[in-house]
């Protein structure tokens, strides 16, 4: 199974909370973030892209880094980790596009993929005078499927001559090509966006549903092969979790509903205002979830919270779905979760052993080092 962490690119996390940790983003935070868990072992790290926040009294998500310069940053400061930056295809054309993640892929000397995301919340792009108008939300993922066959064709040959309904390339060129196989995950889980995965990614990224019941969206996975048996492909299902984690059960549920009690609502009404704007791809897709969840506080994330030992059988049972390649992780508190996950939780987990020998735990975190 294995292990990634979503990069704290913007303020505050996930968590839409006056409660929850305030802090805004850096590349220092975002570099001491990966390199610990590059140290314990993580994966892979994946950035998102955010054009314009929640608001609230949090400001939540007002303040963002762009996510190729971060990428960029931390592979050159870290050596094993696999690197995901996203690709915000309605302003970032795909030649662009596949030029930045070559030179990132010299950067990490290999070790970068690409997260393509079609964009459903109009003021990111109505600021910028951008957004194509609503009737994108019918087309999108043909939009992206023409995207992703011209960075195909550019990362395979340096060139394309696509010609589509939304693009057309003339003897583009774009050297050098990358020197690893360029990894493509999207977010589906909209039929639509399930059957695109099948055909142009090669993992598909799913939230996790409600709390303490890890393997609530293994039907995702089924849906999923019900496309990837059509296109004959194997596509592995990447499933977000958060994780808030302490040594007892309670202390950790506390935690929790300090963090609901404190929740944002003027944050909450945006997101689930913007999430609704979508009414052609289904109720089953991550931003329709996150618009009608019952813990909005969290993005309606999948959630899991107890202690250090429970978080670990819970997160073992993710590893036992079929179809699921790894699990994203965010936390409520990042630098001590990834602290607290490499030394507390990951040496109890069946699916990480391998993981957990490779390395020498420390006699002292980062933090009391730090102190």
């Amino acid at each position: 199974m294995k292990i990634g962490v979503f990069c704290p690119i913007g303020n505050n996390g996930w968590l839409l909370s006056e409660n929850a940790p305030q802090y805004k983003p850096t590349f220092e935070l975002n570099k001491q973030i990966v390199q610990r868990a590059e140290y314990y072992g993580f994966d892979f790290a994946l950035s998102m892209i955010k054009l314009r926040g929640f608001g609230g009294k949090t400001e939540f998500w007002d303040y963002n880094l762009e996510t190729f310069t971060l990428m960029a940053g931390l592979a050159a400061v870290t050596s094993k980790i696999k690197i995901f930056a996203t690709a915000a295809t309605l302003v970032m054309p795909p030649a662009i596009v596949a030029r930045m993640a070559s030179t990132i892929d010299s950067i990490s000397n290999g070790r970068f993929g690409l997260n393509v995301v079609t964009g459903w919340q109009p003021p990111e792009y109505t600021q910028m005078g951008m957004w194509p108008g609503n009737d994108y939300f019918a087309k999108r993922y043909d939009y992206l499927s023409e995207y992703v066959e011209i960075l195909r064709e550019l990362w395979a040959t340096g060139k394309s001559d696509f010609k589509g309904e939304f693009f057309q390339m003339d003897d583009c060129q774009v050297k050098p090509t990358p020197q690893a196989d360029m990894k493509i995950i999207c977010a589906g889980q909209s039929e639509t966006g399930l059957a695109f995965s099948a055909q142009y990614a090669d993992y598909n990224f799913v939230f996790g549903k409600g709390l303490n019941t890890p393997t609530a969206y293994a039907e995702i996975n089924d849906r999923l092969k019900v496309h990837t048996d059509r296109t004959g492909r194997e596509v592995q299902t990447y499933v977000l979790f958060m994780v808030i984690a302490a040594e007892t059960d309670q202390e950790a549920m506390d935690k929790w509903k300090n963090y609901n009690a404190g929740a944002d609502v003027e944050a909450i009404n945006w997101l689930m205002n913007q999430g609704g704007k979508d009414q052609t791809s289904g109720t089953d897709t991550n931003i329709r979830q996150m618009a009608s969840s019952v813990s909005p506080v969290n993005i309606n994330m999948g959630t899991i919270v107890g202690a250090y030992d429970n978080v670990a059988k819970m997160l073992d049972e993710i590893a036992e779905i079929d179809g699921t390649e790894g699990i994203l992780l965010t936390f409520d508190d990042f630098v001590q979760g990834v602290e607290d996950f490499g030394q507390r939780i990951q040496p109890l987990m069946k699916s990480r052993e391998a993981v957990v020998a490779s390395y020498q735990e420390p006699s002292q975190t980062i933090l009391e080092k730090s102190a």
